[in-house]
């Protein structure tokens, strides 16, 4: 009888020890299904759109957003800006406040008490230094921190003393005299333009907006083939560069990407530009030439366009995604706001499904890549860099470079991919 009870004890001891074991692990179980939740494998779900699991593979791979660009330590520059704008336009689309935090960071990181930029040099004169200015202007709207408003005023000022041609257009940089390239024009007008917009008035803007229009101008003035209505890198007007053809000062070939800094600047720019501003309608003439010249060069089988946009049958060319997705970008846009006839949205989308199925890449937690961007090109310096077709189908290729990454956001947001 004794023994009986102790077994019966022991039993319901037993009992009580399994169905707390049982309840710890439901409840491990639970936490860890929350936990999964924020886990990169949610980025592969079909209900988030190409453009916020591209966002979020970047958060992925550059927790700081001054890493971006793959900094090692916080750097002023451009790819930020633009990737960081890119981010604003999902956060206006999904609230989410993490996107937000994200964008916010990088200006907080940057910007000291009294203004002042960290790595930002004024002395240099360098376009590039502008684009992030986009960033200080959104967080200053909302955040009203007099520290972004001194830093944008430092940004600003240097359009004042940005030596020029002697036609007015800004030299891409003091070390790079008598030289406009086509990727200014996005590092500086729509930061100018915006800049206009929210802080000048009367006189004083409408003189600014006439300087922006006249850089635009002045690109398309020293440029553009007359043959195939495609635009050189860069134009020297001392003509004394070994790049430069001593006829016209034109670099000699047609480099994807720098076609896509300027139709992205042409848009984004008619987005601040006044209504009623004469230049308007050049610009958007501008954007129409700009687009049919590069319906000439497109991949009839992928839709994508080439490293050297008029020799893709070359060896050594690639389809380059960085361009590719600017130019997707550039039509979007173009076509959504009515500044490019609507046909365009279907070449748009053919060269979106172009990088689908052909430069985007999926690892096993649903992070996705852009592969085949172009590291960096550029012209002169040192090492001498002389815009051959050699030299730029020989750069470095890498995936997920944030000047790819920012306007396959872009791209996919005009989509509503």
């Amino acid at each position: 009888m004794f023994k009986g009870k102790k077994n019966r004890k022991f039993s319901v001891v037993c009992f009580v020890i399994f169905m707390l074991t049982l309840s710890c692990k439901q409840r491990q179980t639970t936490e860890s299904d929350v936990a999964k939740q924020d886990m990169p494998s949610r980025v592969a779900s079909e209900s988030i759109k190409w453009s916020e699991r591209m966002l979020i593979s970047e958060m992925k791979r550059f927790p700081e957003s001054w890493m971006l660009d793959f900094h090692t330590k916080p750097k002023w520059s451009y790819p930020n800006g633009l990737v960081l704008m890119a981010a604003k336009r999902v956060y206006d689309k999904t609230g989410n406040e993490t996107y937000y935090n994200y964008i916010y960071d990088y200006p907080n990181t940057m910007v000291k008490p009294d203004g002042s930029i960290l790595t930002y040099d004024l002395d240099k004169q360098n376009l590039d230094m502008l684009k992030s200015g986009d960033v200080l202007l959104y967080v200053y709207e909302k955040t009203k921190e007099e520290r972004f408003l001194k830093a944008i005023e430092l940004l600003r000022s240097q359009l004042n003393t940005q030596p020029r041609t002697s036609d007015g257009g800004f030299w891409h940089k003091k070390r790079y005299p008598h030289q406009m390239w086509l990727d200014g024009l996005f590092m500086a007008e729509p930061f100018y333009a915006q800049y206009t917009k929210t802080f000048s008035s009367g006189q004083e803007a409408v003189t600014a907006y006439n300087d922006i229009v006249h850089q635009f101008d002045l690109i398309q003035e020293h440029t553009k083939d007359s043959k195939t209505g495609l635009l050189y890198h860069g134009w020297d007007e001392s003509k004394t560069q070994e790049w430069a053809n001593k006829t016209t000062g034109t670099s000699p070939n047609f480099w994807s990407r720098a076609m896509g800094w300027y139709g992205m600047a042409l848009v984004d720019v008619l987005d601040v530009l006044p209504e009623d501003h004469p230049g308007r309608k050049r610009l958007i003439g501008y954007l129409n030439t700009f687009a049919d010249a590069l319906l000439g060069v497109q991949d009839d089988k992928t839709g994508l366009w080439y490293q050297v946009l008029d020799q893709g049958d070359k060896e050594g060319n690639y389809l380059e995604a960085t361009g590719s997705a600017m130019f997707v970008y550039t039509f979007a846009k173009g076509a959504n706001k009515g500044y490019l006839p609507a046909s365009y949205k279907t070449v748009a989308l053919k060269a979106y499904n172009g990088i689908l199925q052909n430069l985007i890449s999926e690892d096993k937690d649903g992070i996705i890549s852009l592969n085949q961007c172009c590291a960096v090109a550029g012209l002169g310096g040192n090492p001498y860099r002389d815009g051959s077709y050699n030299y730029y189908v020989n750069e470095p290729i890498r995936a997920n470079d944030p000047k790819g990454t920012g306007a396959f956001i872009l791209a996919s947001l005009e989509l509503d991919k």
